[in-house]
């Protein structure tokens, strides 16, 4: 009895696109066929043209086999790429030569007439004579067409998968999804199978997604992936597993450079934790951000802050307006201002870039301002939490100090919040507004800090020239966070304004 030799694993082969070869773990299993499908514009065509760009640059001879597309318009998309369509062999079967000659019954008008089994042969004769090793097939729609009925449709497409298993010839078919109803055939007969969508949103730019659908033997990342389409190509953003990122780190105070809010937080905020700073419109949730940040310059880090609402004009006049000296950190690039436009950015495109500033820029400190931008970047906003765990996670893994801020509804008295995201948080800061002698102040409590001991007061604080001051606890009011605090004291405990002098603590 002979024992079968089993046959030895290939290597992966690129699909010529980073972020899709990620999602896979390596890329494509060599000598298969692959679909491609998606409707028309979701960026299938450029996708595939990634393909054969790969086998181009590894001296691979590739085939672009095209029913639908004629060699001007890809050699139009490739040009607004910036590829040489050079190392790729085009065949058109609907060329003006094909359409003219009397033998061949070709039209360019109406597919439905040319003749399917005569087509099939053009193809598998030009790929005898050239001998690829990659081969795009575009589109099946036509074919589809050309065969009238679902069962030869089915056959012919079992001859071409037949065809070119026998060959060492790896192959990538186009589906624009144009039947009327999903055809699963074609999954059966695949290898493996991507889906690219687009999806058009109430406001703003169309979001892009994929996801591949399967991939035998072949372990790959599940899920909707966002991508956009670039000069260069698709641009894939694999969605963000936080479980495959660590790196030690040791778990040291991160101080703010201002002794009173740091002896609020217990000494500071832990490297590896997040910070949610909650609070009315305009209170100072953005300038007490700016404090860590430029804090973390001074030390040498690098701070990134992720912009949802506010210009670069706008954060850099605040900063010049409460002595905090922004230039120097911007100057120095240990600072860096991104602004997002949440009608333009996916969610993620925008975890893409997070771990962009932390992986290459090596950005010690995250400012996401604010989560309120972020939750109109999403197309749906009951995804919101389960993204931002799964962001704040890699970010808690690789040691990095994030601080989000949120804007309630309201500046006095009661607050509504549009989202609870508090028991995601480690350190949660409360600022509100106060009224006091016919006066508005601002207050601030850290009411809750996971990961050591923090004060329970409440402590008045004010946003000057000067900076940051914090003053003493409020210990003779009562009622500060409902907005109408009720003074039971004797000696004020307040800042007085226009004066460094401050209160006595004791």
């Amino acid at each position: 009895m002979n024992d079968a030799v089993p046959e030895p694993d290939q290597a992966r082969i690129s699909t010529g696109n980073t972020g899709l070869d990620d999602i896979l773990g390596g890329g494509l299993d060599p000598d298969r066929v692959y679909l491609y499908e998606g409707r028309p514009g979701t960026g299938k065509t450029t996708l595939a043209m990634q393909f054969l760009m790969q086998g181009a640059r590894l001296g691979e001879r590739s085939l672009y086999i095209t029913l639908s597309e004629s060699r001007r318009e890809l050699e139009l998309v490739a040009r607004r790429h910036g590829w040489n369509l050079d190392g790729i062999d085009i065949l058109e079967l609907v060329s003006p030569e094909t359409t003219l000659d009397p033998s061949r019954e070709l039209t360019v008008l109406h597919p439905a007439e040319m003749e399917l089994n005569e087509t099939s042969q053009l193809i598998f004769d030009h790929v005898r004579a050239t001998d690829p090793a990659r081969v795009v097939f575009d589109s099946l729609s036509e074919m589809r067409l050309l065969a009238q009925s679902p069962l030869r449709y089915r056959r012919q497409i079992l001859a071409v998968k037949h065809f070119f298993a026998s060959r060492r010839c790896t192959m990538v078919l186009l589906d624009d999804l144009s039947s009327a109803q999903t055809d699963l055939q074609l999954h059966s007969i695949s290898h493996g199978v991507v889906l690219l969508e687009q999806l058009a949103i109430d406001y703003g730019a169309e979001r892009r997604r994929l996801r591949v659908v399967k991939m035998r033997g072949m372990q790959f990342r599940g899920g909707f992936h966002d991508f956009t389409i670039v000069p260069g190509g698709l641009a894939i953003y694999p969605r963000l597993v936080a479980a495959e990122h660590h790196k030690s780190f040791i778990g040291e105070f991160t101080t703010s450079g201002n002794a009173g809010l740091d002896r609020m937080l217990g000494g500071g905020l832990e490297r590896g934790t997040n910070a949610l700073l909650i609070g009315a419109a305009g209170v100072g949730k953005s300038s007490l951000a700016l404090t860590y940040t430029l804090a973390a310059a001074a030390r040498g880090e690098h701070a990134v802050i992720f912009a949802f609402d506010e210009g670069r004009g706008t954060i850099e006049a605040r900063a010049r307006a409460i002595g905090l000296k922004l230039d120097e950190g911007l100057d120095s690039g240990l600072v860096r201002i991104q602004q997002i436009d949440p009608a333009e950015v996916s969610p993620g495109e925008f975890a893409h870039l997070v771990r962009r500033a932390v992986e290459q820029d090596h950005a010690r400190i995250v400012v996401i301002d604010s989560l309120n931008g972020y939750l109109n970047a999403m197309p749906e906003g009951r995804f919101l939490i389960l993204q931002m765990h799964e962001l704040l996670s890699y970010l808690s893994q690789l040691g990095v100090l994030t601080i989000l801020i949120l804007a309630q509804h309201g500046l006095v008295g009661p607050m509504d919040t549009p989202l609870d995201i508090s028991y995601l948080s480690d350190a949660v800061i409360m600022l509100r507004y106060f009224e006091a002698d016919g006066t508005v102040r601002r207050a601030m409590s850290v009411v809750k800090k996971r990961s050591g001991h923090h004060e329970h007061t409440i402590r008045e604080f004010r946003l000057s020239q000067d900076g940051l001051a914090v003053g003493p606890p409020l210990t003779q009011f009562s009622g500060i966070f409902s907005g109408t605090p009720r003074y039971i004291g004797e000696k004020s405990p307040l800042l007085i304004e226009g004066s460094d002098d401050q209160p006595d603590e004791s």
